[in-house]
């Protein structure tokens, strides 16, 4: 047993249960190889109609995948294995991913509070993703010299107009309106009412219907409106500006543009990793023409380039180790990241992948 995730089953409901508050519940290595088990034995369980998902500790789901742990062994083995930490760590999170796409019941991730980068891997690919009035969203990748993954490629370029680009690169925050209008979110339920959610599944009548039918119709009793979304207010302002294929396309419309919001922007894009920015751009355009399973396979490509690439260290130094919040990255300006060296990071990799 593993106690940094909590399994249990009650009647005929599945609760995953993520025990790290101290680290705000981040995904780590040991966690990944104690869920993606259970799910798959869960899934083969006639019995066990739904698998709930949820965050101990009262202030985050999931704040991302370990990526400081990850930063610091790089290329140290697994203890007992011969494979490298990072290389083992990317591959079976993406597969957790992709087995939480795929699943056969259904998967209820509910939100409350932090959600970042692999937390979205756990909730987004799942049926129900129900978030409350203390949400707060964001894939920050770009800002510590990595790029959107967990499956960002498949569904940043699915949101609503450019707003999956415009995340993407800035790494901006969401809370719970913004979340329903991106499509992320599929209900909201304030904090206080979680455990009547889990408690509600696990007495629900599971004759009346599919279960994905069941689980609808049980959260529908609890939802409620979070008011008008933030983000959705500049939808005009983001699809005009970030719809450019280069980066440098895109900073110019935000000059152009010239409001306050657009120079924050702006201004925010520029204290980005500029490798991360621009294979981060063609990752999001490719991803809209590919199914997810490719997109996996694509971004399995790109953790691994960006594993040999100095921008990702420097940036869990600088945000995550001493805190300076200044990073100093290589190259340090978009001029200097060609396109060949963009398209470098997409070249397949050995045989083997």
């Amino acid at each position: 047993m593993n106690p940094d995730v909590l399994l249990e089953t009650r009647g005929p409901l599945a609760l995953v249960t993520l025990n790290r508050p101290k680290a705000h519940n981040a995904l780590d290595l040991g966690m990944i190889r104690a869920l993606h088990p259970a799910l798959e034995e869960w899934a083969g369980r006639p019995e066990v109609k739904a698998v709930v998902v949820r965050g101990a500790g009262g202030r985050a789901f999931c704040a991302g995948g370990d990526v400081r742990a990850v930063a610091g062994t790089l290329d140290t083995p697994v203890p007992g294995e011969q494979e490298p930490f990072s290389r083992a760590f990317f591959r079976e999170e993406y597969r957790l991913n992709q087995l939480i796409h795929h699943y056969p019941k259904p998967y209820v991730a509910l939100v409350d509070g932090i959600c970042m980068g692999g937390g979205l891997g756990l909730s987004r690919h799942g049926s129900h993703r129900v978030v409350t009035e203390r949400l707060l969203l964001a894939m920050p990748e770009t800002g510590i010299g990595l790029f959107p993954d967990v499956g960002g490629g498949w569904f940043l370029p699915r949101f609503p107009g450019e707003s999956g680009t415009y995340l993407g690169l800035t790494g901006n925050r969401c809370g719970a309106a913004d979340a329903l209008w991106l499509g992320y979110a599929t209900q909201r339920v304030k904090h206080d009412r979680l455990d009547a959610v889990v408690d509600a599944l696990a007495a629900a009548d599971w004759g009346g219907g599919s279960a994905h039918a069941v689980v609808s119709r049980v959260l529908s009793d609890f939802t409620s409106e979070p008011g008008p979304s933030p983000l959705a207010a500049h939808a005009g302002e983001i699809d005009r500006c970030f719809a450019g294929n280069r980066v440098e396309e895109i900073l110019e419309a935000l000059a152009a543009e010239g409001t306050p919001w657009a120079e924050e922007t702006r201004a925010t894009l520029g204290r980005m990793s500029p490798t991360s920015l621009k294979v981060t751009l063609r990752q999001l355009r490719l991803g809209r023409g590919m199914s997810y399973d490719e997109v996996a396979a694509m971004e399995y490509r790109l953790s691994q380039r960006f594993m040999s690439q100095p921008d990702f260290r420097e940036g869990i130094r600088a945000v995550l180790v001493d805190k300076d919040q200044k990073p100093q990255w290589n190259p340090s300006t978009l001029a200097e990241v060609r396109d060949e060296d963009v398209e470098a990071f997409f070249a397949p990799l050995a045989p083997g992948e």
